[in-house]
């Protein structure tokens, strides 16, 4: 599915920069693109962030390892 129109950024491109270590809408932008120009799909953007990686959003950003 396609996430970021503007770019042409799908599902998928969000979920890889996610696995990659991006953990705010910036890092995902900085990464795939997405969120760059209008802004539109930062809210999904950032929604695929917290279902990927809900133990970066509890510990406010810092990476625990297990």
């Amino acid at each position: 599915m396609f996430v970021c129109l503007c770019r042409g950024v799908t599902s998928q491109a969000v979920v890889d920069a996610v696995a990659a270590g991006a953990r705010t809408t910036k890092q995902v932008a900085k990464v795939c693109g997405a969120g760059i120009d209008c802004g539109r799909c930062r809210q999904t953007v950032r929604a695929i962030i917290d279902a990927a990686a809900p133990e970066a959003k509890r510990h406010k950003g810092f990476l625990r390892k297990s």
